[in-house]
């Protein structure tokens, strides 16, 4: 039977395969950091498999911002405050430092730094202003994006402008989402989010069923910050107990 529901199931849906394929590199991830296997990580390959994860979470994140935003002013015939923004992004880059000092703790050697919870948590707060103006977001997105991929073919001296893109040679940690080009992404998916999704076209998807044969996948989605959170740890642990 399909389930009713009030959220975006295809986003969902989305997020969900992204949160597949993240588990899948992870996998491979910790069999080469625990040297189960050797895997070529950094090579082309595994560059192109990894970047398309994080692109679809960083669109979905713009495009949820989108649903957000217009169903409050459908609720409350106002927009919504800045401060709803501020407070979900703080809480998103606190989540962030914790991981931070998680990873230092262990496995320490190459701690996670600036990873995709800090990008996120980030860009929540910076994206308000650009929500409701579409075009706008998706120039300066696509300008950030040609920049971030610009800076991360260079190299500084200074050690302090990494979560911009700008990192040293010795710059090294386990999971890296700069805000560019990042953020450009999320902006990029404020401009699909307005574009397909149009104000009686919200209304209508909210009023939709879950197909059958997406509840899995979508269920998965719907939970996505959760695994995040919890899955690379006990994939770790796993891997650690079965090939010690």
């Amino acid at each position: 039977m399909n389930k009713k529901t009030q959220r975006f199931w295809e986003i969902d849906a989305v997020r969900g395969i992204a949160v597949v394929l993240m588990i899948v590199y992870h996998i491979l991830f910790d069999l080469n950091f625990l040297n189960i296997f050797s895997l070529p990580l950094h090579n082309l390959f595994f560059r192109l498999f990894l970047y398309p994860i994080g692109t679809l979470f960083l669109l979905v994140v713009g495009i949820s911002l989108v649903f957000s935003y217009k169903q409050y002013i459908q609720k409350q015939n106002q927009k919504p405050p800045f401060s709803k923004y501020l407070k979900r992004g703080a809480i998103l880059f606190f989540v962030g430092l914790l991981i931070t000092l998680l990873t230092w703790i262990y496995p320490h050697d190459g701690f996670i730094v600036f990873g995709v919870i800090h990008c996120i948590g980030i860009s929540i707060i910076l994206s308000y202003p650009f929500i409701s103006k579409p075009n706008i977001s998706l120039l300066l997105g696509s300008f950030f994006v040609i920049l971030g991929i610009y800076f991360s073919m260079i190299t500084i001296s200074n050690p302090y402008f990494f979560w911009i893109g700008l990192k040293t040679t010795s710059f090294y940690t386990l999971d890296y989402f700069p805000l560019l080009p990042w953020f450009g992404v999320v902006l990029i998916g404020l401009f699909l989010g307005q574009k397909i999704y149009p104000k009686l076209l919200l209304k209508y998807r909210t009023q939709q069923h879950i197909p059958t044969a997406f509840m899995p996948i979508s269920f998965i989605g719907r939970y996505s910050l959760i695994i995040y959170l919890v899955h690379q740890p006990i994939l770790f642990g796993l891997l650690f107990i079965l090939f010690s």
